[in-house]
């Protein structure tokens, strides 16, 4: 499975806020937007495009376009935070909703809500989850995309943990994961180490 550490400075001096606990939402909502802008431009690095030709104000020059469908799908709650980025990146992008809820004893994730455009066996698909603990989310959602006919799925985590990673390459072998961090591991209770807490909180400023 293609881990890809996104490498970015930007993007590093952003997380670096969102791991401090005492950044407030609204400023955590506009470094979470600032480091999807970093991962969305280089999980689409590779896109479909097509040759086409536009007029300058001096002459005709030959261009390239984005062809083909694209297909968002943040996962509920949290991923919310990363969708305004991707679309800005790609406006046309067609988006989907996945609810997942994880059980606090269990860390097993339940679907709640699902909402997901049709005939994905043509588009680029991308999940958007910006913690990747467990992975029981994100495989279950992206099992879910495959379900549907989607036949790759790329993965959008701000910050991922190796038991994570582990659990996709065993139970969804063909998905992409794009992240700026791998942390060290997870605690007893389930959460990244050294992490940054629980994303949806703290994008919302709920307890």
């Amino acid at each position: 499975m293609p881990l890809h550490v996104v490498s970015h400075a930007v993007a590093e001096h952003a997380l670096a806020s969102l791991r401090a606990h005492q950044t407030p939402p609204a400023e955590f909502r506009r470094l979470a937007r600032q480091v999807s802008l970093v991962l969305a431009a280089e999980a689409t690095r590779d896109l479909s495009v097509a040759e086409t030709e536009v007029e300058t104000p001096l002459e005709g020059a030959r261009v390239k376009r984005l062809e083909g469908r694209v297909v968002a799908v943040p996962v509920l709650r949290a991923g919310l935070g990363m969708l305004d980025a991707f679309l800005e990146l790609v406006p046309a992008a067609q988006v989907g909703y996945v609810g997942l809820e994880r059980d606090e004893e269990t860390a097993v994730a339940r679907t709640y809500y699902e909402k997901i455009p049709a005939d994905l066996d043509e588009a680029a698909v991308f999940l958007l989850d910006p913690m990747l603990a467990t992975g029981g989310s994100a495989a279950s959602a992206i099992a879910g995309l495959v379900d549907r006919g989607a036949r790759a799925v790329r993965l959008l985590s701000i910050v991922a943990a190796p038991e994570g990673v582990a659990h996709l390459e065993q139970n969804v072998p063909g998905t992409e994961i794009f992240t700026v961090a791998l942390d060290r591991e997870l605690d007893a209770r389930k959460y990244i180490r050294p992490g940054l807490g629980d994303f949806g909180d703290r994008l919302y400023g709920t307890p």
